[in-house]
């Protein structure tokens, strides 16, 4: 949301750069503006991703024919099972360049009795995994969709080429891998190519089991559908902008946890919410010339992706995509009426953008894996009082340099003030008042790396098993 990191008020602002840290001054009311260390490395990870390969590999999954779920599984040419084994291909020649640092697995299940998998259909993700060097457990996710659909949902024969649904999001989580396998992080890495999307979101619904299953502790869930298209139905043509899709509390919070937040607030901090604050902050900062637009809703409106199964199991998860959607290109049979052209073709994306989107992903998932975890069991309380008071879970992380409380006005979209407090658990903001902003904590790494935002209590906890 390339506003600029903070919003001016009538408090005249001194900017000032000091010893390679973004700082600003304090305001006339003693309010830290934002300030942040430049990390060298996330620029060059932004600059190392290929619109090239990206290309050639959008081409490749449009030469499948089709990749419906229900399609062909057993040519080596046609449908979603040649696709999925030349993903898993892929995959394994990047494992083999970082000397086997990915673990490539199939997570899948046999779907069925469904509306649109009527009979058993086996629906195989294609996850590859970065393992984190000091918490291996701890996971951020970039995932895209490998199906594609016509008109008729249940079409499974025709040519469906998908190159923008969702053959770009496909081709950036390949190109992620390309990038961020030749770097090591603390945390891990996963790279995930989903099926089954358009018939029900099931892929996302068997990783997010496994993920549940083996106590992942996933901090965020970056789905990439539709990264490739710049000029809309609209009529709009634009490379430089796009949307960033968050839903504010979380659908599994319980009762206690609602009433509680009713009078804390937390409607617009949780922790999806957060995490797309941080993707939104990754690209003022090292994407040149994107300016994302955080989006208030799970997805678009009445419409569904696959980061809601993690949604819905209580993993912060957001959907990253073009701004200006064409739906001539979307969902539709290859075909020419009164003059305009429908089909979802290669013809129609933008390898530049698809890259730019790719870049946004890359430099999001490096920093959060090299950062601490988001701090955990944060506390506030400041009623009645001058000061805010905050307390936080200690942490043995060895990666933890230190913590910062980050403040904004309630109407604010963007965290605006904050204020570096060192290696400890507890710390009271003074003269600064609890019922006047939303505030959070995030950890900080020796480089100066930050871990998303987290919000006082259970409403913004990266936790997805708190109750």
């Amino acid at each position: 949301m390339l506003k600029t990191p903070l919003k001016i008020t009538t408090t005249l602002l001194k900017f000032t750069a000091i010893a390679g840290a973004c700082t600003l001054a304090l305001s006339a009311h003693g309010e830290t503006q934002l300030q942040y260390t430049d990390q060298q490395k996330l620029h060059d990870i932004a600059s190392e991703v290929s619109a090239t390969r990206i290309g050639s590999d959008i081409q490749t999954l449009v030469d499948f024919g089709t990749r419906h779920t229900l399609s062909e599984t057993k040519s080596d040419t046609r449908g979603i099972g040649a696709a999925r084994r030349w993903i898993k291909k892929e995959l394994e020649k990047i494992s083999v360049q970082c000397g086997g640092c990915l673990e490539i697995i199939e997570v899948k299940d046999t779907i069925s009795g469904e509306k649109r998998i009527p009979n058993p259909v086996e629906v195989v993700n294609i996850v590859a995994i970065q393992r984190g060097s000091s918490e291996p457990n701890r996971m951020v996710m970039m995932s895209g969709d490998i199906d594609s659909r016509v008109s008729d949902v249940m079409d499974f024969t025709s040519d469906s080429p998908g190159a923008n649904d969702n053959a770009s999001g496909v081709a950036g989580v390949i190109e992620a891998a390309r990038v961020l396998s030749k770097y090591k992080f603390n945390g891990s890495v996963v790279y995930a190519a989903l099926s089954g999307e358009e018939q029900g979101l099931f892929g996302g619904k068997i990783l997010t089991a496994y993920a549940q299953k083996h106590n992942w502790q996933v901090h965020g869930v970056l789905n990439n559908d539709m990264i490739g298209n710049i000029t809309g139905i609209n009529g709009v043509t634009n490379n430089t902008t796009a949307r960033i899709f968050s839903e504010g509390t979380r659908v599994v919070e319980t009762k206690e946890q609602a009433n509680t937040r009713r009078f804390t607030g937390g409607e617009v901090d949780s922790a999806s919410r957060n995490l797309a604050r941080y993707i939104d902050t990754i690209a003022d900062r090292y994407i040149p010339n994107l300016d994302t637009m955080l989006v208030y809703r799970l997805d678009r409106f009445g419409r569904g992706g696959h980061h809601r199964p993690f949604n819905d199991a209580g993993f912060a998860a957001v959907r990253i995509m073009e701004t200006n959607e064409h739906y001539d290109r979307q969902h539709q049979d290859l075909r020419t009426e009164n003059g305009v052209e429908y089909g979802d073709t290669i013809e129609g994306v933008d390898f530049d953008y698809t890259a730019k989107l790719t870049s946004l992903n890359a430099v999001t998932m490096a920093s959060m894996a090299w950062a601490p975890a988001p701090p955990k069991e944060v506390k506030i309380k400041g009623a009645v009082t001058a000061d805010t008071s905050f307390s936080w879970q200690e942490s043995s992380d060895e990666n933890i340099a230190g913590y910062k409380i980050y403040w904004r006005y309630t109407s604010e979209p963007q965290w605006q003030f904050s204020k570096y407090v060192g290696k400890v658990s507890q710390y009271t903001l003074k003269n600064v008042v609890i019922d006047n902003y939303y505030f959070g904590v995030a950890s900080v790494s020796k480089d100066g790396i930050e871990s998303p935002v987290v919000f006082p209590g259970d409403v913004g906890s990266f936790d997805h098993n708190i109750k």
